[in-house]
């Protein structure tokens, strides 16, 4: 047996992988356990958990593998800030707090916290190789082109590449501080988001305004070319040598300061959300053409944290030149702890690799698992009323019921989902069909901004009956957002309302197709959808199924099981912790049952008191 461990820690989202004879046994997000959002920390609790999934300690182990080079990445860093000086001093100072004290120091770190008792082998890699690997060594192909998309890693922004077989290998780049996503990051931040977090929100809020400032931003900020490389005039931005994403120039390109986080969102805001989105729609689409152009390849993989941008996506999907792409559901740096430890395993150790038709990911269900033990321990340490429904079939039928008559529903049972989507193991569904479910579940469930989709689950039968993805493209990850059906196919996803005022027919029969699931149609007609099978999800597809026996309607709104500035929930006593804090009527606890009319008083406020006092607003 060959055990590998891969670790990602120190920027965001710190994450542990557990490969075991090239199968993956496990992969856990810190956050999820020490319910700090994004925690970048060294991922001591993921690693234990990973450990757990195989009954394993860590003198089992036989590589740990990092997911970049910290040594290449403190170069880049020092070459940046010399090469801005003096300007900078305070964020080169910053970073010279940090670094001599972690990052500088992650072999010993690594050594330190697993605290084994012989010396296993460490393998640092770039951080774009273990994107890289993140996507290929999954996927369903035999050979794909690879394009990873970033904030920046050591030096690479951007890699393309191609893999066969057991093995990747990358053969261009786009270097820092040219960035896509820096640049989207800066808008992020300009409108008032927060940076490696509030990205997904911009792309929720473009649908609300105009492409008004691309011709701006095409002309004053980047230089780009046809294979979708760019050139940034770094005069507009700050991130290079200060503490903010953008500077005084960029402020009065765009008419006035940053946008204060919670204050009111302007029509400025939602125009520049287009824009912005609309620029990376066109770079992306140029990136893959390129990519498609020197490869010859027919299928592609994808990664990196630009990758999750399921709008993008979409437009690849639907005009791109790949007959299939597959991404790596934790495509952010998360998912960089898998890659270095699958990169281990295939390209270094040259071990075999046999695709999976559908993927090697499991699903993305490679997290903690919550126990009928767990489940009934946890209501029992609160006194709660419940009910335990033993013969799934049974508890399937009753959920189908619950949700068909708009009742609110919070799932978590078995192993908790690896990435950014809950994909039905650790969700709240609900009635798509309901005009108010939408703002039900933004004001009163997630707490959240009002102009924020919601996306739906959909049998992936049936996808072709209610979306316009084109034929063989799955969604089981949530990450294409494709437009809702309507007759003519008409290129109703963009924006391009002049096309329905122009059109009394085909606008009447658009609010048709839409007021069907208006819970997860967003206002450009369009849905981040979640295509369900049975293979890779079999409860989540009954469910639909007895849902749709009794609707006729094959969709169920999804959206993760957390209120807003909380990770996704992982263990019985934060999915309670959860509930209690919201107006969700049902938690399903594994095979446990709650029903919110049925608590005492007594008990809400007791358990309600104790999660309120846990989390904060982001």
């Amino acid at each position: 047996m060959v055990a590998i461990l891969g670790i990602s820690a120190f920027y965001h989202d710190s994450a542990a992988s557990l490969v075991v004879d090239g199968d993956i046994a496990a992969a856990i997000q810190e956050e999820r356990l020490t319910r700090r959002k994004h925690d970048p920390s060294f991922p001591v609790n993921a690693i234990r958990a990973c450990l757990a999934e195989r009954s394993m300690n860590a003198d089992a182990l036989d590589y740990v593998a990092f997911y970049e080079k910290p040594l290449v990445h403190f170069d880049r860093l020092l070459e940046t800030y010399l090469s801005f000086a003096p300007f900078g001093f305070r964020n080169f100072m910053r970073a010279m707090n940090i670094w001599p004290k972690t990052k500088l120091r992650i072999p010993s770190i690594i050594r330190r916290e697993l605290g084994a008792s012989r010396r296993i082998p460490l393998v640092f890699l770039d951080h774009h190789q273990s994107h890289a690997a993140s996507a290929f060594f999954p996927s369903p192909f035999q050979e794909a082109a690879i394009l990873t998309i970033d904030g920046a890693g050591e030096w690479s922004t951007a890699t393309c590449g191609i893999g066969r077989s057991n093995r990747i290998e990358l053969s261009e780049q786009l270097e820092f501080p040219h960035s896509l996503g820096l640049l989207y990051s800066a808008f992020t931040s300009y409108c008032g988001f927060k940076v490696n977090s509030g990205e997904y929100k911009l792309m929720g809020l473009a649908p609300y305004g105009r492409p008004v400032y691309r011709e701006v931003i095409e002309q004053k900020l980047l230089r780009h070319k046809n294979d979708g490389s760019l050139w940034l005039d770094m005069g507009y931005f700050d991130y290079c040598q200060g503490l903010t994403m953008t500077n005084g120039r960029f402020h009065a390109l765009f008419g006035g300061p940053p946008r204060t986080p919670e204050s009111e969102i302007l029509q400025k805001h939602m125009d520049l959300a287009a824009s912005i989105q609309s620029v990376t729609d066109e770079m992306m689409l140029r990136i893959a053409r390129h990519v498609h152009s020197t490869t010859r390849m027919r299928n592609l993989v994808m990664a990196g944290g630009v990758a999750l941008n399921c709008v993008a996506n979409g437009r690849l999907a639907r005009e791109g030149p790949f007959e299939r792409i597959w991404i790596q559901p934790a495509a952010g740096d998360a998912g960089g702890s898998l890659g270095a430890a699958l990169f281990v395993w295939h390209q270094l150790l040259e071990n075999p690799r046999v695709p999976n038709p559908r993927d090697s990911q499991k699903g993305s269900f490679l997290g903690p698992s919550i126990t009928d033990g767990e489940a009934r321990a946890t209501l029992q340490k609160y006194g709660i009323e419940y009910e335990h429904i033993e013969n799934d079939d049974e508890l399937l039928d009753r959920m189908a019921h619950w949700l068909a008559s708009e009742k609110i529903v919070g799932w978590a049972h078995g192993r908790m989902e690896f990435g950014p989507r809950a994909l039905g193991a650790r969700s709240i569904l609900a009635d798509a069909r309901s005009p108010r479910m939408q703002s039900t579940l933004n004001l009163k469930v997630k707490y959240r901004e009002s102009f924020r989709p919601f996306a739906p689950a959909v049998l992936a039968e049936r996808t072709g009956e209610w979306f316009d993805l084109p034929d063989g493209w799955p969604s089981p990850y949530m990450l294409l957002v494709a437009p809702l059906l309507v007759p003519h196919r008409r290129a109703i996803a963009h924006n391009e309302q002049r096309i329905l005022a122009s059109d009394p027919d085909l606008r009447r029969r658009v609010n048709i197709a839409r007021s069907s699931i208006p819970a997860v149609t967003h206002v450009d007609y369009s849905a981040r959808l979640q295509t369900v099978d049975h293979d890779r999800n079999p409860k989540l597809h009954r469910l639909l199924q007895k849902f749709e026996a009794i609707t006729r309607c094959p969709v169920l709104v999804n959206t993760s099981f957390n209120v807003r500035g909380e990770p996704l929930v992982c263990s019985a006593e934060d999915a309670f912790r959860c509930f209690m804090a919201t107006q969700i009527d049902i938690l399903v606890l594994g095979n446990y049952v709650v029903r919110r009319e049925a608590l005492t008083e007594r008990a809400m406020t007791s358990a309600r008191s104790e999660h309120l006092a846990q989390f904060q607003l982001d």
